[in-house]
């Protein structure tokens, strides 16, 4: 498994990291050891998840929010040092007012929560999960720092900013001392490149870490899902992923799936593995996350992480992905 700064830091972590929003949701304890294992067998370091993972997110009741953390906590024992842990904050975790957001007060319960659900005395990266509208990022930043300085965060990053977001953060950051975000998490796949436009420039220039999620596309660039025909049973879109089922509601996208196809065949790999490689053929890309619920998917996608494209084959992709030269 090869290993890349994730941006300016000095920190190292797995080209392909493994996340854990299945955990406690569509896959139970035992299951999630299977998978964690063979992760950590194949190389990979960093392991993802968040403090709302976990079956209250399909059933609407947040109160059962942190099942993966729960997980995740249980089979770390023995293995913290080896890996790099990644969770986040934002989302609803109670009923109450201050139960969600990135408020210090928030921030500074959950962070405590997560601590305890993982069993760690420190989280490696800390990423706020979207942007908030509602709290100053002088005090989301700056409770934040007070984490890195207290010694229960080392790196502090964010998941679904857009590029002004962020530099509107490391402005704040730099002007009062504080701890900047270090990487964003953003999705990015082959029919999902909105982020090459300006977050990925900005991410370049900036030297700010880039952890994708959903590089195959939620399941669609696996080729299992074909147009006007139900999902298979057992998959995420059998079991109602409203994200998922958004993607398959856009024809365009099936007609991409078959036309990316002819370029796996050729190399005589997956239409999986051959998305997975483009997206890690990008140098800003810091890690892709691969959601995993079964071992096998580990392992499917990992022969041919490594391999290298052409710039024929990534012209000839821009070009069916519409995406002229010029930009």
């Amino acid at each position: 498994m090869n290993h890349r700064k994730l941006g300016r830091t000095g920190l190292k972590v797995s080209e392909i990291s493994l996340g854990c929003m299945a955990f406690g949701r569509w896959i139970d304890e035992k299951m999630s050891f299977q998978v964690l294992d063979t992760a950590l067998d194949a190389g990979i370091t960093l392991f993802d998840t968040a403090d709302v993972y976990g079956r209250g997110m399909d059933i609407g009741d947040p109160s059962l929010s942190g099942e993966s953390e729960t997980i995740l906590g249980r089979w770390l024992k023995g293995k913290r040092d080896r890996i790099i842990l990644a969770t986040k904050v934002h989302g609803r975790v109670g009923s109450g007012p201050n139960d969600a957001g990135q408020s210090r007060y928030h921030i500074m319960r959950a962070v405590e929560n997560s601590l305890k659900r993982l069993d760690t005395d420190y989280i490696d990266l800390y990423q706020v999960h979207r942007f908030d509208e509602n709290t100053p990022l002088e005090e989301t930043l700056r409770a934040l720092d007070d984490l890195v300085r207290q010694g229960k965060v080392r790196y502090i990053g964010c998941s679904n900013f857009s590029a002004w977001q962020i530099a509107k953060a490391h402005g704040i950051s730099a002007l009062q001392g504080l701890e900047r975000f270090e990487s964003v998490q953003p999705q990015y796949s082959l029919i999902a490149r909105q982020i090459e436009q300006e977050l990925l420039p900005f991410c370049r220039s900036e030297q700010v870490g880039v952890i994708v999620y959903s590089p195959l596309g939620r399941g669609m660039l696996t080729g299992k899902y074909r147009l006007g025909e139900a999902p298979p049973e057992g998959t995420r879109a059998a079991a109602g992923e409203k994200r998922l089922q958004s993607l398959m509601a856009q024809t365009d996208n099936f007609e991409l799936v078959d036309k990316l196809k002819p370029f796996a065949e050729r190399r005589d790999c997956t239409l999986a593995q051959f998305a997975l490689a483009w997206v890690l053929n990008s140098p800003v890309i810091s890690s892709a996350i691969l959601g995993a619920s079964k071992p096998q998917h580990i392992m499917d996608a990992l022969p041919y992480a490594e391999q290298k494209l052409t710039d024929e084959e990534l012209a000839e992709i821009d070009k069916l992905c519409g995406i002229s030269q010029a930009e």
